[in-house]
């Protein structure tokens, strides 16, 4: 979720960069729909796509691994607190040794 967030920045910036530089360059109208669609398409659009992906590759976790039930699990991060990593279809951070029910 982090690398999502972190592109989503980078490219907010870089389209406020260039938007910036082009609004010199052409009419005021025509800058205002161009804002608009780069926004969309380079900002939104992307972002929209990689929090699809990251719920899809959430979902076998959520719903295959003993993490997904843990009171130290974090379904919004997919994290699991008391060991601060990232469980995955094939590694649960404290092998089962730590669970403990919701």
């Amino acid at each position: 979720m982090g690398e999502i967030v972190f592109w989503t920045i980078i490219r907010t910036a870089i389209t406020i960069a260039a938007v910036w530089i082009l609004k010199s360059h052409i009419d005021d109208q025509l800058w205002y729909i161009i804002t608009i669609a780069a926004a969309y398409l380079i900002i939104i659009h992307p972002t929209v796509i990689g929090l699809k992906k990251f719920d899809v590759k959430s979902k076998n976790i959520l719903d295959s691994t003993i993490c997904s039930s843990c009171v130290h699990f974090d379904p919004s991060a997919i994290l699991c607190m008391k060991h601060d990593k990232h469980p995955t279809e094939d590694y649960i951070p404290c092998d089962g040794i730590h669970w403990e029910p919701k």
